[in-house]
């Protein structure tokens, strides 16, 4: 399978990636971790994988309010 860039991946759903973006700046200011637009190389492993972390817990969370 060939791997492609995120500027080169096309969206099925043309909003997505938008949305997407906007969830990530949420959950960032949850954690207290400061997110630029665009390129933020200068993030350590940790702070990105706590707003990895905040966002999958956001989205469990979510899914569980859903199921009830």
């Amino acid at each position: 399978m060939a791997k492609t860039s995120a500027k080169s991946a096309k969206s099925l759903v043309p909003k997505a990636r938008e949305a997407l973006n906007k969830y990530k700046m949420e959950a960032a200011r949850e954690v207290g971790v400061n997110l630029k637009q665009g390129y933020n190389g200068d993030l350590t492993a940790q702070q990105a994988g706590s707003v990895g972390g905040q966002m999958v817990k956001n989205m469990i969370k979510k899914a569980e309010n859903s199921m009830n």
